[in-house]
């Protein structure tokens, strides 16, 4: 290479960085602001405007099946998400009924200790009487705690036998046909949490017989 071709090519160079500094120049880079971007084939040749509307409808058609896509996965994700609420829920309702479920099987001694005393009137008429107030202020006081927390008792009588709720001891006669099957004494109190039994009610049912 000659000096004249030397020249020559560090002329080029200075005139290619001379170009490339325009680009940073703001005043220049408005120059690109009207350049439009068309579709072009692997050549570089615009496609023709079938084939535009022809690529423009698949990508339609794509952009609509993932968006379904998407709109199936968040709602399984949403229904997954209620459905574990509500497995949830009822876990914690159970947990809850079987704590105070095993509270009352716990008070159920000291419950029925109160019962009996209260039954025999011989002996709880000689106790004094400001111990009676006592003892039926403390009594009252547990109810209280277990209706508060959705205990209840079973005591009803002369209700029909449910079989659920009452165990029955034994049957006594009656020539009313009116009182057939129903709960005629309660020989112990049971107890339950809403439809849940925690213990059935002893009872003695009556049983109707023509005379």
């Amino acid at each position: 290479m000659n000096d004249e071709d030397i020249i020559k090519e560090e002329e080029k160079d200075k005139e290619f960085e001379n170009s490339s500094n325009d680009l940073n120049d703001p005043a220049e880079l408005d120059d690109f602001e009207d350049l439009k971007f068309v579709d072009s084939n692997e050549d570089g040749d615009a496609l023709p405007t079938k084939d535009i509307v022809k690529k423009l409808r698949e990508d339609l058609k794509t952009c609509r099946k993932e968006k379904e896509e998407y709109l199936t996965g968040w709602q399984r994700a949403k229904a997954d998400y209620i459905n574990l609420q509500k497995e949830l829920d009822l876990v914690r309702i159970n947990v809850s009924i079987l704590t105070k479920e095993k509270m009352t099987e716990k008070l159920l001694p000291a419950l029925d200790s109160f019962e009996m005393a209260f039954s025999n009137k011989e002996h709880w008429e000689k106790i004094d009487k400001d111990w009676q107030d006592g003892i039926t202020s403390i009594y009252q006081q547990l109810l209280s705690g277990l209706e508060k927390s959705g205990i209840e008792k079973i005591y009803e009588i002369e209700v029909p036998f449910n079989p659920s709720i009452h165990q029955s001891i034994s049957v006594v006669a009656t020539d009313d046909e009116e009182k057939d099957h129903t709960v005629e004494k309660v020989l112990q109190i049971g107890y339950r949490i809403g439809e849940r039994v925690i213990r059935p009610a002893k009872v003695t049912i009556f049983e109707f017989h023509k005379v």
